[in-house]
């Protein structure tokens, strides 16, 4: 199945208040999961979460790594009040500070992190070498790095199929969200070749769910 792209940013007020609202726990704690499982060593540092969304991945990191300091940066500013009013409800401000920014930005990349993390952000990218180049920017040598993004079904069906077991609940549009995002999803192969062409081909690649795929590894010295 092709991919169909979608919108790059999800900024109606109405979009960001259902996704606030939704319960990503298991996804989200998967991810946290994921990368201390793949960077035992990391503890403590200056991390940007790029697409943060409503900072429910950053808090959750935060959770788990007292010690991080995290920027989340996103292109839409609805989604950054929602996750703002999370972060202050939390009483993490000490600890996650969120900024409104648009990639490719050239400000973000003079700037360098411990590690750099990302979830559901690929997809929406007009371009997809946008995270990659990015991450090269930013990251310090050595800084892990962790990706994490929905997996394109191998067809209509199965896409329905994963809209009806893990979002029977959610509203329509959130429903129809969750699809149009699955049909702008990427498959491995298509990652790996990104990664190729931006000279991270040293990453690694993984399916950890049958509908997630996780990109891992640390910047070259």
């Amino acid at each position: 199945m092709h991919r169909t792209p979608e919108p790059e940013l999800m900024d109606t007020p109405e979009q960001a208040l259902a996704y606030a609202s939704t319960d990503f726990s298991e996804p989200h704690d998967a991810f946290v999961a994921h990368f201390r499982q793949r960077f035992p060593d990391f503890h403590e540092g200056e991390v940007l979460d790029l697409g943060c969304g409503t900072a429910d991945v950053a808090m959750r990191f935060c959770w788990v790594y007292p010690g991080a300091q995290i920027l989340g940066v996103d292109g839409a500013p609805a989604m950054l009040q929602c996750g703002q009013e999370m972060i202050d409800g939390n009483e993490l401000g000490g600890h996650i500070h969120l900024e409104h920014r648009y990639l490719p930005d050239e400000t973000l990349a003079a700037q360098h992190f411990d590690a750099v993390i990302s979830n559901s952000l690929l997809h929406h990218l007009d371009d997809p070498m946008t995270l990659w180049e990015t991450v090269k920017q930013v990251a310090k040598p050595g800084a892990p790095v962790l990706v994490m993004d929905l997996m394109r079904p191998t067809s209509i069906v199965e896409a329905f199929q994963f809209v009806r077991q893990y979002a029977s609940d959610a509203p329509p549009h959130m429903q129809k969200d969750f699809y149009h995002s699955l049909l702008a999803s990427y498959r491995q192969q298509e990652v790996k070749r990104q990664l190729y062409k931006a000279d991270l081909d040293h990453f690694q690649v993984e399916i950890v769910s049958d509908r997630h795929i996780l990109i891992w590894g640390t910047m070259d010295v």
